[in-house]
């Protein structure tokens, strides 16, 4: 993608990444789908000659259709989508509760998956597009009190490295995104947490979310700075399938890596024994 203006849908604009990439997109003269499950919380976009208000609740396929129609009956096409929709749920995992569980990985992963399949043929026929999950430094890294957060995150990793392979050819992009902490909503409001805690965890989940809900509004990471290596990343002319935001994701990211490839070298010996052994 160049910097001349473009189309860009955002799911999730009523705080956060999704409400500082709205607002940036348009101070730079793009045209911008702005979404959100209750379009009041957007009031702010509506007078905007360049926004497209819509209500969008990413669990719901009627309103993922309606809003791709509008969009491209508005403006014509769809060059960038950012699924950024989602939340957070902090449990063990044995204290996890089936029906939130399921409810985050609707929104989460199921949400993600229905948008991207909506805009896909757009893309697909114009030969041109860029596709941006919102994914997290925990899409990357599993942390005690945050399992099924992270396991809705790696499924993210996961569905944007195969789409990327995917759609290359097609001349589509796809960017997965992993911020660290940052001073979003995330940890505060829309931060879920489960009925029942269970003593036993205390000192690893019990201590990770009481230290998460415990620095919301003082995370290192600002959204503004965030939204606009988002828009970098989409503009530059080898966008990256991996973007890390903030130093504490980072470091976390780096950490990751060293530590999957000493494990894995120091089972190589093991790994390689599985196969058949080899003939002569």
């Amino acid at each position: 993608m160049t910097s001349t203006p473009s189309v860009w849908l955002v799911t999730g604009c009523s705080t956060g990444f999704g409400q500082e990439l709205a607002r940036t997109l348009l101070r730079r003269g793009h045209d911008v789908v702005v979404t959100a499950r209750n379009a009041a919380t957007l009031a702010e976009f509506a007078s905007h000659g360049s926004a497209l208000v819509a209500t969008l609740d990413v669990t719901v396929p009627q309103q993922i259709a309606e809003v791709v129609r509008q969009a491209e009956s508005r403006f014509g096409r769809i060059d960038v989508l950012v699924n950024n929709a989602g939340y957070g749920y902090l449990a063990a995992v044995e204290e996890g509760e089936d029906d939130e569980v399921r409810a985050m990985f609707e929104t989460n992963v199921f949400g993600l998956i229905s948008v991207t399949k909506a805009v896909l043929p757009g893309m697909r026929q114009r030969r041109r597009g860029h596709i941006v999950n919102i994914s997290s430094v925990g899409g990357l890294v599993g942390l005690p009190g945050i399992g099924y957060y992270n396991a809705t995150k790696f499924a993210v990793e996961g569905l944007s490295e195969a789409l990327a392979k995917e759609t290359a050819s097609l001349g589509i992009k796809v960017t997965v995104v992993e911020p660290g902490p940052f001073r979003t909503d995330w940890a505060g409001r829309s931060l879920k947490t489960p009925k029942t805690a269970i003593a036993d965890y205390a000192s690893s989940a019990g201590a990770r979310r009481e230290a998460i809900q415990g620095y919301s509004g003082r995370q290192p990471g600002d959204p503004v700075r965030g939204a606009e290596a988002i828009i970098e990343a989409v503009e530059s002319p080898e966008p990256p399938l991996h973007l890390v935001l903030g130093k504490p994701g980072y470091d976390l990211a780096l950490a990751k890596i060293n530590d999957l490839s000493a494990e894995i070298a120091k089972w190589r010996e093991v790994s390689l024994g599985a196969d058949f052994p080899q003939a002569g």
